[in-house]
């Protein structure tokens, strides 16, 4: 794999998924992560419909059932919890475990916000995620795979760079010709990622993602491609987020060979040597690198997971309080509709943002709250706009359309907005006929200025950003869809973002309280594919708990 290859493969999935293309996909569990705001306009409303959400409404345990000793009770049910459960009753079904599904809010999905109106199906939390075997698993195992939508593979990503949307290498042939990068740029990234390149620190320094990418692919690679990926996955700063947290993959790369292309080489020859089993029949085949959705949207997968669970999911329960009995035992304090209802379980999985866990298990433990609320959240603001289809330059259409993915834009480049996502390109369904959807996302850790605007501010400066790329100037018949404000957004995974989390685990561990797991997107990653592999990795050490629980 040649280096550019390499880091155009980091930004191939969409911006905004994570932003960058798999935006947000934190669970927004239990308790409002970010406690948004949004635009009200009467005509949005939730794609779920009513009968949907008949299929689980929430069942109240009766005094009998409050009395028994469930196996495992999960904390929140957005995405990471629900995939927990899902999980538990999919893969571990011969386990037959007695588990519940807590949920503070009236509905599940966590920060899935998925809206339908006039002909418009957008999303205001996570646009997407890559179809990766864990989420396709997860998506057929919830009866969803004739609801599965894939975008194009071969659709562009683009980046803004000296006032041009300029694509981005999605194949090696691409490398010679993109004028994304200087050709010395091109050059000192290829011996780069070979090895000549400055020597890694020692072992006990932690490089930022800025330091890392600058040492082994150069300053064109960071600002060009790295710097504005930062800003669409995390809505982050580069120079202070972690290589090693947040780009765990390329970073062993390098741990691994020596240089990034030694690393892959081995990591190549390690996968024929060690080839993995048979994939599952039933899962579909996506072609090339592309992201996912379902035809209604991403409220499709909780809303489909909940009605399977049926009543083991409790919507409008509060925990209050959480402590452990002499005998191993949890007890949970919920504050519901029926009144205060006690909970007795073996195992508990914290599903929760991590500073409303670290408030949860103060009590608890200190040291383990204290870690848990280092965790920094900046605020984000998703933006849905329309624009009539002969609003776009012609420059930027392909056979006389808006072809791709989207755009990201460095924040040197003078724009505001971090990124878009061409929607109603991206997933069929998603517009009326003659109209454009466009989802952009502002805000994040460098312009923390957003919470001090309005819904109509950031609408306007994000057409006023648009209309700088991609919309003409005078066009008319825009159309704000949704503006929705995440005060506390994407879990930032900085320098020492591991040893926040490991001294959070060692410090529950020390005060006893084995059968307590933190999960969630701060623990598994902020992609909601990540999530959903962290939701398996979860749900087996769940099982793996309860196995030892049992033999004493």
């Amino acid at each position: 794999m040649s280096a550019m290859a390499l880091s155009s493969s980091i930004l191939q999935c969409p911006p905004h998924s994570d932003i960058s293309f798999r935006f947000f996909a934190h669970t927004r569990t239990h308790s409002p992560i970010f406690f948004g705001r949004r635009r009200k306009l009467s005509y949005i409303h939730c794609s779920t419909s009513s009968s949907s959400t008949a299929n689980y409404q929430n069942t109240i345990m009766s005094q009998g059932e409050g009395e028994k000793v469930l196996d495992c009770v999960i904390v929140g049910a957005g995405i990471s919890g629900l995939c927990i459960a899902q999980a538990l009753s999919t893969k571990h079904s011969q386990s037959n475990l007695n588990f519940i599904v807590t949920e503070a809010k009236h509905r599940v999905g966590g920060n899935v916000t998925t809206m339908e109106s006039d002909g418009y199906i957008w999303e205001e939390g996570p646009n997407s995620f890559q179809p990766s075997d864990p989420v396709l698993t997860m998506a057929v195992d919830s009866g969803l795979k004739d609801d599965l939508v894939l975008g194009d593979p071969n659709a562009p990503r683009f980046v803004l760079w000296n006032g041009k949307l300029r694509p981005v290498p999605s194949k090696p042939t691409d490398l010679p010709f993109f004028d994304l990068m200087s050709f010395p740029g091109k050059i000192r990234a290829g011996i780069g990622a070979l090895g000549l390149r400055p020597p890694p620190p020692p072992s006990s320094y932690e490089e930022s993602v800025e330091e890392f990418v600058r040492r082994n692919l150069g300053d064109e690679v960071f600002e060009r491609l790295i710097e504005p990926f930062c800003s669409g996955v995390y809505a982050g700063d580069p120079a202070k987020l972690s290589m090693k947290a947040a780009f765990g993959k390329v970073w062993t790369l390098e741990q691994k060979g020596g240089s990034i292309i030694a690393g892959t080489l081995k990591t190549i020859q390690e996968r024929k040597n060690n080839p993995p089993p048979p994939r599952d029949p039933r899962l579909p085949k996506p072609k090339g690198q592309t992201v996912g959705s379902f035809r209604k949207g991403l409220i499709m997968l909780p809303t489909a997971i909940a009605a399977r669970l049926g009543s083991k999911v409790k919507l409008s329960w509060t925990l209050s309080n959480i402590d452990k009995s002499l005998n191993g035992e949890y007890n949970l304090t919920y504050q519901t509709p029926d009144g205060p209802v006690s909970v007795r379980t073996k195992a508990v999985v914290m599903t929760v943002p991590s500073y409303i866990a670290s408030s949860l298990l103060r009590p608890l433990s200190d040291v383990a709250a204290d870690s848990l609320s280092k965790f920094y959240y900046p605020p984000v603001a998703a933006v849905s706009l329309s624009y009539p289809k002969e609003a776009i330059r012609p420059e930027c259409l392909i056979d006389g359309e808006l072809k791709g993915f989207g755009q990201l834009h460095p924040r040197s480049q003078g724009v505001e907005t971090l990124g878009t996502i061409y929607s109603s390109s991206l997933f069929p369904g998603r517009a009326p006929p003659g109209r454009t959807l466009i989802l952009s996302y502002i805000g994040g850790a460098t312009n923390l200025g957003i919470l001090q605007k309005s819904e109509d501010e950031l609408a306007e400066t994000v057409d006023k950003d648009l209309r700088k790329i991609l919309i003409n100037p005078n066009a008319k018949g825009s159309r704000v869809l949704g503006v929705r404000v995440w005060p506390k957004a994407i879990p930032q995974f900085l320098v020492g973002h591991f040893d926040l989390l490991d001294a959070a685990k060692a410090a529950l561990a020390n005060a006893g309280l084995k059968g307590l797991f933190l999960g969630g997107n701060y623990v598994s990653g902020v992609a909601l594919g990540r999530c959903i592999e962290g939701a398996y990795d979860s749900a087996s050490q769940v099982v793996d708990f309860l196995s030892q629980y049992k033999d004493k």
